[in-house]
């Protein structure tokens, strides 16, 4: 792999087989300053240290799993300038075993990027809040447009490398919010589970050059205090684990609903020290009251919010909208409150609040004109091939797709992809 420019500190051989000697860093190019780091020493996902085939250095190899989400992870000591890395692996099989390398949570061999100008992270780079907007690496405003997964305890099967191929290459989608309930089914019954899915799930989005929304999806009981302790215990190994990643967004608290501001705020600035411990730098996305409507489905508005706001920064506060249920109260709290306070519209439907019924591709479309016109980045609920209007998949195209093109996509599945590619994404670098 030829001299990939170091930024950060994370390089990940992903899906491969057995890795020997592991990474060696030559600094600039010179065998003197080379640094080799041995594959027993790094993180491993999918993988056992073993030692019974030689040709090793160190202490052992990893045998790594044949599946996606195996990976073998270094954090090397960030250096100036170029560097060139070196990986020693072999394939233990006659199978077929592709991997990709990832330098800093973008792919830099092993696949091809959705266009010309590379990824988003490629192209943006860490992003920040800058004043009420998203910035990128060169602070630049930016808008960002997604996809959201439905639950990960219901629907992991929508969620594979077929469909994620499809997402960043035919789609041409920004990021990925990864919707992990923590009740109904979720993380509460299999903590360790739901985590470790997590992490696999951030390297496959992360190996697409493509942004990552951890969304920590309470819901009921609504208000959050009651999973603060999980959401510690959550937050704390994801940042400590993807925390050096450019392409990491925390979403701490999905829909807080029948729980005042006020309540809601001190469950923020509870959470933030958790994450900032691992993650000085990643945008911390904020739940808002009123099923995350700025209050106003709890009868509040945005001026909640303005006049009592979190105390931290690089944070952005979460809106989400159902164009069929939810009309001009709604939008014009959204326009105000984004000339005010940094918006992240992590969730919307073009359809009715329980993400059935008709679409309102009309309404819609007036909300996403104001949010290109406000830089606000938005997120669609949702990835999967749920029998409601809402999933953009018909019932049965998971786990075998095809992902990619119209033939198996719903009414809000095309009307949402063409919203994606059209126009195409404007990321300024200077």
């Amino acid at each position: 792999m030829k001299r990939p420019r170091i930024r950060g500190q994370t390089a990940i051989l992903a899906a491969a087989g057995l890795v020997g000697a592991g990474l060696t860093v030559f600094v600039t190019g010179a065998d003197a300053a080379a640094t080799t780091y041995e594959a027993e020493s790094a993180a491993i996902t999918a993988g056992l240290i073993e030692s019974n085939h030689a040709g090793f250095s160190g202490a052992g190899f990893v045998n790594t799993d044949n599946a996606i989400g195996s990976a073998v992870q270094w954090s090397p000591q960030a250096v100036a300038g170029d560097a060139t890395l070196r990986f020693r692996f072999a394939n233990g099989t006659t199978a077929n075993r592709p991997m990709r390398i990832t330098v800093n949570g973008t792919v830099v061999d092993g696949a091809t990027p959705p266009s010309g100008n590379g990824t988003p992270v490629g192209v943006n780079g860490r992003l920040r809040v800058c004043g009420t907007k998203l910035c990128n690496q060169f602070g630049k405003q930016i808008q960002l447009r997604g996809m959201s997964t439905h639950g990960l305890q219901w629907y992991p099967q929508c969620v594979n490398a077929a469909s994620l191929d499809a997402l960043a290459r035919d789609w041409r989608a920004d990021h990925l919010r990864l919707s992990m309930y923590i009740q109904e089914g979720g993380y509460e019954t299999d903590p360790r589970l739901f985590t470790d899915r997590m992490h696999s799930l951030i390297e496959q989005v992360s190996a697409r050059g493509m942004y990552v929304i951890v969304d920590w999806h309470q819901l009921t009981p609504g208000d959050p205090h009651h999973n603060l302790a999980r959401a510690k215990t959550f937050f704390a190994e994801i940042a400590r684990r993807h925390g050096d990643k450019p392409n990491i967004l925390y979403d701490v608290a999905n829909e807080p609903n029948g729980t005042a501001w006020s309540r809601i705020k001190t469950y923020h600035e509870a959470i933030i020290p958790t994450i900032r411990a691992a993650d000085p730098d990643s945008v911390i996305l904020l739940g808002t009251h009123g099923w995350g409507s700025l209050g106003v489905s709890d009868g509040g508005s945005e001026t909640d919010v303005i006049n009592n706001p979190v105390n931290a920064t690089n944070i952005m506060y979460t809106f989400h909208f159902y164009a069929g249920s939810h009309g001009a109260e709604y939008l014009n709290t959204l326009s105000r409150a984004a000339d005010r306070i940094p918006v992240f519209v992590t969730e919307f439907g073009t359809q009715e609040a329980s993400g059935d019924g008709p679409n309102n591709f009309t309404r819609t479309q007036r909300y996403l004109n104001l949010m290109a016109s406000k830089k606000i980045s938005w997120t669609n609920w949702n990835y999967s091939d749920d029998s409601r209007s809402g999933a953009v998949f018909t019932p049965g195209t998971c786990p075998g797709g095809p992902f990619a093109g119209t033939s198996r996509l719903k009414p809000a599945g095309v009307w949402i992809r063409d919203r994606i590619k059209n126009p195409a994404d404007d990321f300024p670098a200077s």
